[in-house]
């Protein structure tokens, strides 16, 4: 459990939890994360974390979307409709990177892993469309910090396969940071937005988790 005081001894504020729990369940910190941004990964490991990024982020409407059609807080609106529009370049971005490392590598499990991808988006998209206020944003928040860690696989992966590499569009993380601390100004919404926050990561993890036992079940690590 995320402790609700912070370092100085005044109470964290909803967007201090989101970075908090980044640091503790984030993708920054999963192996396969680290193994795909250091050195030099295999292609087939690069090729199968874009595709898999692709099924779950690469479609529209996204979470994102989702959260601004849903508007379950009002006042959130502008910050959605900024991320929505930094997101809408990420898939662009994402689809680049799909034609370019070619095919799914093929890997033992292929239809479990595609019910997994499925379920994965399935849970993001709940998040999204939450009537509980501050939940999705907690998500969002979540995703675009998050999103961080994944641009340098992206990164990556865009070098490795001959793709210039862009630039992200997102909201400034001290805009976001700032909003996010409105929006869970409650303890209502301040529990909310650290809900997203922690079931975002976890399906963040959860991705990493079974990309890496892919590798491993083709040889790749």
């Amino acid at each position: 459990m995320i402790s609700q005081t912070a370092s100085n001894g005044a109470h964290a504020s909803a967007w201090d939890l989101v970075v908090r729990l980044a640091e503790a369940d984030g993708s920054a910190s999963h192996p396969h994360m680290l193994r795909l941004v250091r050195g030099a990964p295999a292609q087939r490991n690069l090729s199968d974390a874009v595709h898999a990024l692709c099924a779950v982020h690469g479609d529209h409407p996204g979470m994102v979307e989702d959260a601004l059609t849903r508007d379950a807080q009002p006042a959130a609106h502008d910050w959605l409709a900024a991320a929505a529009r930094g997101f809408a370049a990420e898939r662009a971005y994402l689809a680049q990177l799909l034609v370019a490392v070619g095919p799914l590598p093929s890997t033992p499990g292929q239809s479990e892993t595609a019910s997994a991808l499925v379920g994965e988006r399935h849970a993001l998209e709940m998040l999204a469309r939450s009537d509980r206020a501050g939940c999705a944003s907690g998500a969002v928040a979540a995703l675009l910090h998050d999103w961080g860690p994944i641009r340098r696989v992206l990164d990556v992966a865009a070098m490795r396969f001959g793709v210039d590499v862009s630039r992200s569009a997102f909201p400034a993380e001290e805009d976001t940071a700032r909003i996010v601390t409105a929006l869970g100004g409650s303890p209502g919404t301040e529990r909310a937005v650290s809900f997203g926050a922690q079931q975002l990561f976890a399906q963040h993890r959860g991705l990493w988790s079974l990309l890496e036992a892919r590798a491993s079940a083709r040889g790749d690590l």
